[in-house]
């Protein structure tokens, strides 16, 4: 069987090469744990979403002895193509990156059904697929307290990817989450369209603050890096990154990053497959779990000063222990009502 398995490494590694991905010609040891990546749109290298589960392959890498390969997505065409290639080399796990990608991992999945997959933000229904969803409004509530503390306009905005109801759980979280601080805040609202232009993040994100806020999120991917660039040249203004710890990118202008821990999902999914108990079913994962939360701050803590942070700590563990239920849909966030805290 491994035999097997190391042939069709071989024999479709041209396919591999065409797809934009570097091919090691050396392929894995016998008995090596072997896992592969599709990617989001906008790959590697987004400093977000997609390099956050990157890392989690590299851990795998490091820790467990991995054999790794990553297929990265330039178009939503490529998915299907690039998750029949993996499963063509029965690699032990392949990962989706991306709630996009459901549709075309069932399928796949569907047609394969010795091969284990594992999906991250999205839910597949198939025996043979773990999904790893995250409370994303968890970690948002957080960055919208803050950013309301902080708002010297009392006006900030939420910039998304695209309208998903993914996405709808970090707006719905960050306007919450600025209520509950104040709730006289204004909070607006804008998409990209993509998650990853990044030209389109900035014109967006330069709109969002010649309107007035100073204090944009951008929940975008790799557009993400478009509002970064957006607040380099604004002195009394911040971008809150996404995903990944963004902080050290524009050190000082990136209030904090909303991060969610794809990495340890990634890992954890790697090591039970490792340990020849793999998971199935759908894995839920917020701040509770501490899979979700924002940065230590290390470029802002006395900007923030002690104050805010010990009130944003207060929060923090309101939500943790369930006296705060930060709303996942638009309609959760219209009814939000502040929680008084002592």
């Amino acid at each position: 069987m491994r035999l097997l398995k190391r042939m069709a490494f071989s024999a479709v590694a041209a396919t591999l090469f065409l797809s934009g991905c570097a091919w090691h010609h050396r392929g894995p040891r016998p008995g090596q744990l072997t896992l592969g990546m599709v990617t989001d749109v906008g790959g590697l290298g987004d400093h977000s979403f997609n390099d956050s589960a990157y890392q989690g392959l590299l851990n795998s890498r490091a820790r467990l002895g991995a054999y790794i390969q990553v297929l990265q997505s330039r178009s939503a065409a490529d998915y299907q193509p690039n998750l029949s290639a993996l499963s063509n080399l029965h690699f032990d796990m392949i990962y989706a990156i991306g709630v996009l990608m459901s549709r075309d991992l069932d399928e796949v999945a569907q047609a394969n059904p010795t091969q284990h997959f594992a999906i991250i933000d999205g839910v597949v229904d198939d025996p043979n697929v773990v999904s790893v969803t995250f409370r994303e409004q968890d970690g948002s509530f957080l960055a919208g307290a803050l950013a309301a503390m902080m708002s010297r306009t009392h006006h900030v905005a939420f910039l998304g990817g695209e309208d998903i109801p993914l996405l709808e759980k970090f707006e719905a979280g960050f306007v919450a989450g600025a209520r509950e601080v104040d709730p006289k805040t204004r909070v607006d609202v804008k998409y990209v369209g993509s998650f990853d232009d990044v030209a389109a993040g900035k014109e967006l994100t330069d709109l969002l603050f010649d309107d007035g806020a100073d204090i944009v999120y951008s929940a975008a991917g790799k557009a993400t890096l478009g509002s970064v660039d957006s607040v380099r040249s604004r002195s009394h203004d911040y971008v809150i990154g996404v995903d990944s710890d963004m902080d050290g990118l524009l050190p000082g202008k990136i209030l904090t990053s909303m991060v969610k821990k794809v990495y340890v999902a990634v890992f954890d999914v790697a090591k039970a497959i490792k340990d020849g108990r793999p998971m199935h079913g759908h894995i839920i994962l917020g701040l509770k779990q501490h899979a979700i939360g924002l940065t230590d701050f290390r470029y802002t803590k006395n900007a923030i000063g002690a104050a805010r942070l010990a009130r944003l700590a207060l929060i923090e563990r309101a939500v943790e222990d369930g006296k705060i239920t930060p709303p996942y849909t638009r309609a959760g966030e219209a009814a939000f009502r502040p929680v008084p805290l002592p």
